[in-house]
């Protein structure tokens, strides 16, 4: 009697059934993504342009402690009144001497209206949250994307976002999301540290 050959497995339906298990765990399991800032940065000036001048009347001072605690102009506020204060920051619809400048600017499509000079001024603490850095950065984003709104639909009868081409660009031109980050340090809000 010979010895026997032991039994092989056809390798090629091993990789066959391995390639159908990975594709139905992609297909049913979840991966969460990390949240982000979805933001167009602004073109960098040429190393021998000089600085703006911003006059402090036009900086909105948003300071987050390492704490979470937020002060916005010299106040401690709470998360939900900074979009509602930025925007009336921005806008100064009654024309206050302690909120933006406005300068008469030409756009196109919309003519000769005021534009505000104001310039958001975000700092954070080296240990604030990224969980509120995120919020912060969403408020101050919903407010110039809110003013923006406002606008369009006074022009144009329509959402920013339901504008076209040249339409959306004399809108963005006549409210630039002007926000200066500083780089975290400690920021004291509310006390000693």
């Amino acid at each position: 009697m010979g010895k026997k050959k032991a039994p092989t497995v056809n390798g090629g339906s091993m990789s066959d059934i391995s390639f159908l298990l990975l594709t139905f765990f992609l297909l049913t399991s979840s991966i969460d993504t990390d949240l982000g800032i979805a933001r167009r940065l602004p073109a960098m000036l040429p190393p021998n342009a000089p600085k703006p001048e911003i006059h402090q009347r036009n900086v909105f001072k948003v300071l987050v402690s390492f704490k979470d605690e937020l002060r916005v102009q010299d106040q401690n506020v709470d998360i939900s009144m900074l979009k509602d204060m930025t925007k009336e920051f921005m806008s100064n619809p009654g024309n206050n001497s302690k909120m933006s400048e406005k300068t008469m600017k030409e756009v196109t499509l919309l003519g000769q209206i005021p534009v505000s000079k104001g310039v958001v001024s975000l700092k954070n603490d080296r240990g604030t949250s990224y969980e509120m850095y995120i919020k912060v950065q969403n408020e101050l984003t919903a407010a110039f994307h809110e003013l923006r709104d406002e606008m369009a639909r006074e022009y144009f009868g329509a959402k920013f976002d339901d504008l076209k081409g040249d339409q959306q660009k004399a809108v963005q031109e006549a409210i630039p999301v002007s926000i200066s980050e500083a780089e975290p340090t400690a920021v004291n809000v509310g006390g000693a540290r």
